[in-house]
């Protein structure tokens, strides 16, 4: 994928100049190591500054406040993760997406960063109307083409109800990786995706 979750954080080499791009990729880095270390209640402006070896003032140039930081960058770490894929097929889409999805939420991080935001999103209205705004909104729209595109195929009928269709299509992988937090495998994967194609044609 492309973003920076998992990359080493890129500390400062003594009296060596950073880069403002390499400074920014640091600090994000940074910002996502620190939280899935100690969650976003605890997560702060000063820890993501230090882990980056740079002073916070960087921080605040770029996002004015943690909940900036968390709505922009995670926004666009979920948007790189999962794609909504043309493999010329209603089949091959979904499998594809479903398999995107398992190594999204698989991810040594994201796997401690999305338990935590859904906990924090139910203590904090404002974090998690944010959160429904930057990623989820954005992200349903996206995979909605998945849909849309097997509507023209003629593979689904074109009455189709895409929001349930939607509700489907994403909501089984999250409840098994960030729900209850089980392991999948390959054979999983192929076995949910024909219950999804399935419910998608019922």
């Amino acid at each position: 994928m492309d973003t920076n979750i998992g990359a080493p954080a890129g500390k400062r080499p003594p009296g060596g100049p950073v880069l403002q791009g390499d400074l920014t990729r640091a600090l994000e880095a940074a910002f996502f190591e620190e939280l899935a270390a100690v969650g976003y209640g605890k997560l702060s402006i000063e820890a993501v500054a230090r882990r980056a070896g740079a002073g916070k003032a960087a921080v605040y140039r770029r996002w004015p406040s943690k909940q900036a930081m968390t709505i922009e960058l995670t926004a666009k770490a979920a948007t790189a993760f999962v794609r909504a894929p043309d493999r010329g097929s209603l089949r091959e889409d979904v499998a594809q997406f479903v398999r995107d999805t398992m190594a999204a939420l698989s991810h040594p991080l994201a796997s401690r960063i999305v338990p935590d935001l859904l906990a924090e999103g139910s203590r904090n209205a404002e974090l998690a109307g944010a959160l429904l705004t930057g990623i989820r909104d954005p992200r349903r729209e996206n995979v909605a083409q998945i849909l849309q595109r097997a509507v023209e195929r003629g593979e689904l009928p074109e009455d189709t109800d895409l929001e349930l269709c939607l509700d489907f299509l994403v909501s089984p992988t999250y409840w098994r990786l960030a729900i209850i937090r089980t392991p999948v495998d390959d054979a999983y994967a192929e076995r949910l995706t024909d219950k999804i194609i399935a419910a998608l044609k019922a």
